[in-house]
């Protein structure tokens, strides 16, 4: 446990990462502002008096190092996270601090266990990567609801989105990640990742009420498939996005998210419903809220929270469900999430077809 309570945030004048900063200062840390762009840190800091602003490049190891001089964590919500993820984390280990990001790249969240994994568990420093709505708040709801289960036959997890107005970054890790993959798709079964060419499936999935069925995307793949396998022994993970809300994604025209309250969240709003089996068992998990980028903010930040106050369960590299007790972590989110688990014992998957 540590009473520094100083926490580095590389990309703070992004979209994400002024949600992490107004996070950290609601939660009593003091954030350093640090980035590529010294303009834009500036022009935050006008914002936030008082804040230190260290510019930084993830090409140049030093300014890595002094922005994250004296800091007891860093958050990193820069992407594309394939391009700032391994040297944010080599700067970390350098330093001996935690690192947590908000990647939802597939591969970059790949890249990050097969990297380091060894390096970080023998350093003793903690790193989490996808610590965010796609990838993080899956995994936990994954393991909140498999809870005392060894093993599961499979994990559903589908996101209900009102609507989906990307931001720059979004559609910037969206387009590194179809370059990485040649454009094919990709899906978790029998145990791996594998890459087709195939057309997604359009099925319908019945949410909770008020939502109810709606038409959804099949093996519209994100992040959960790297995080859930990374600790539970699940062999087929898939995901499943409301058709309207990949209609916007895709779209090249849609704007990017527009603030509705002071706090800058949009109107968007979210249900991510989980599904698990075991046999003919099946448990069911549920979180509601508004807005996925504004969301990701109290999930890194709680993340940094617990770990800096030692409430973990290893060290290395760990997805969320891993490394925190993940039904408490999503009871702690209350004032940004509402979370519940139901049909516990009873078979009650929705029917999606395939």
């Amino acid at each position: 446990m540590t009473t520094n309570n100083t926490v580095a945030v590389y990309g703070a004048y992004g979209h994400t990462g002024r949600f992490v900063v107004a996070e950290l200062l609601e939660r009593g840390f003091v954030p350093v502002l640090a980035g590529r762009d010294e303009k834009k840190l500036r022009a935050l800091a006008e914002e936030r008096p008082g804040l230190d602003v260290r510019p930084a490049s993830v090409g140049d190891p030093e300014s890595l190092d002094r922005a994250l001089a004296g800091a007891a964590a860093v958050v990193n919500s820069a992407g594309p996270f394939a391009t700032t993820a391994a040297p944010l984390i080599e700067a970390a280990l350098r330093a001996g601090i935690p690192y947590v990001d908000v990647a939802a790249e597939i591969e970059a969240n790949v890249d990050t266990f097969a990297h380091f994994a060894d390096r970080a568990r023998a350093a003793g420093v903690v790193v989490v990567p996808a610590m965010a709505f796609f990838g993080g708040l899956g995994d936990l709801l994954v393991t909140a609801a498999i809870g005392d289960w060894a093993t599961a036959d499979e994990a559903h997890i589908a996101y209900g989105l009102s609507s989906w107005h990307p931001t720059e970054g979004t559609r910037a890790a969206g387009k590194v990640s179809g370059e990485r993959r040649d454009g094919r798709r990709v899906r978790y079964a029998k145990g791996q990742l594998e890459y087709h060419d195939d057309a997604l499936p359009t099925v319908e999935w019945s949410f909770p009420e008020p939502m109810g069925t709606r038409a959804v995307l099949g093996e519209f793949t994100m992040a959960d498939v790297v995080t859930v396998p990374s600790h539970l022994s699940v062999p087929e993970v898939t995901t499943y996005m409301t058709t309207d809300a990949a209609g916007d994604l895709s779209a090249p025209r849609t704007p990017a998210p527009t603030a509705v309250d002071g706090t800058g969240r949009s109107a968007q709003t979210f249900l991510v419903d989980v599904v698990v089996r075991s046999g003919e068992e099946e448990r069911r998990a549920v979180a509601r809220g508004q807005d996925i980028y504004a969301v990701t903010a109290p999930l890194a930040v709680e993340a940094v929270s617990r770990i800096l106050a030692g409430r973990t369960r290893t060290v290395g590299v760990a997805s969320a469900g891993g490394i925190f007790d993940a039904a408490d972590f999503l009871r702690a989110l209350s004032a940004h999430l509402s979370f519940e688990l139901r049909d516990r014992g009873a078979s009650s998957r929705p029917q999606a077809s395939r």
